[in-house]
């Protein structure tokens, strides 16, 4: 799966952290760049980015892309209030979450050829390997957490089987079935303590096979986790990503992270319990400015 120069997806692996809420208005301040958007509601199974938007109901979803009931995923974009984005409603039918592989490289195929100059993915919260698949083919993935020690571990859960996942790909497409065993030991690291950190593992995987380890060692440092720390209330709370950088770097050799944050703001329930996103309704709000401010980043 290769990298859709177009797709931003924002990922929260932990309920509650405020995903959907920056999947939408992040989509927003975008479009007030001069951007062409669309957001893509990807938490299937219990999709809620339309509300957001102020959408009670729509005709189609992607359940009906999915059963093959539409045939171009563009035509099931519905307007929204704001120029320049769009949206696409999530699908709530039962199963849904748990597409054929098929189905799945189906609706990546079409995601990267939606007419527009940006896809926003608003993604299932947890680490399925949907989640991560649909992670793989973005450009950027924004990973959302708040300063909890419970949201900041899942961050970190998520970052480790993602990148499980890719060199579980990679050595399968290299033909190394004795790294794909390394690989399935290493998830066992209290039995196997050498291989609990990327370092300790790719030491041994050199001995195995010398190019292909250092390949993909190539590819796991080459990772740029893009962090946002949501719902910051005092100093300390900026912090939180730090903890994060630092366990990336100690036992996933990840080197570059960029980290940026969001302060606590109560206008933001306002906003959802009014069905309008919060850069609309309140444009000069902590949190619109701090969105503001990672659209920009985004938008170069």
């Amino acid at each position: 799966m290769e990298n859709a120069k177009n797709i931003i997806a924002i990922i929260g692996p932990k309920g509650g952290v405020g995903k959907t809420t920056i999947s939408a208005n992040l989509a927003i301040a975008l479009s007030k760049l001069g951007k062409k958007v669309v957001a893509v509601d990807l938490d299937l199974g219990a999709s809620n980015l339309h509300a957001i938007f102020g959408i009670r109901q729509s005709k189609n979803s992607l359940d009906d892309f999915i059963r093959n009931k539409i045939k171009n995923l563009s035509d099931i974009i519905l307007d929204t209030e704001i120029q320049n984005v769009g949206m696409i409603c999530g699908g709530d039918a039962p199963g849904i979450a748990n597409m054929p592989y098929q189905k799945k490289m189906k609706l990546i195929r079409h995601l990267s050829k939606l007419d527009c100059d940006l896809v926003v993915l608003d993604l299932a919260p947890g680490a399925s390997y949907n989640v991560a698949d649909f992670s793989f083919i973005a450009q950027k993935a924004l990973l959302v957490t708040t300063p909890e020690i419970p949201s900041l571990m899942n961050v970190y859960a998520f970052i480790k089987a993602a990148v499980f996942r890719r060199l579980l790909f990679f050595f399968k497409r290299e033909q190394c079935p004795d790294l794909l065993d390394l690989l399935e030991r290493a998830k066992d690291f209290p039995n196997y303590p050498h291989l609990k950190t990327m370092e300790g593992f790719f030491r041994e995987a050199r001995e195995i096979n010398t190019a292909v380890a250092d390949s993909a060692k190539t590819i796991i440092q080459g990772l740029k986790p893009f962090l946002i720390v949501n719902r910051v209330r005092a100093k300390g709370d900026i912090k939180a990503g730090k903890v994060i950088q630092k366990m990336l770097r100690e036992f996933l050799s990840i080197e570059s992270t960029v980290i940026r944050t969001i302060r606590e703001d109560s206008a933001v329930g306002d906003a959802i319990a009014r069905m309008k996103p919060i850069l609309i309704q309140t444009p000069d709000s902590l949190f619109s400015q701090d969105i503001k401010e990672i659209a920009l980043e985004l938008g170069k």
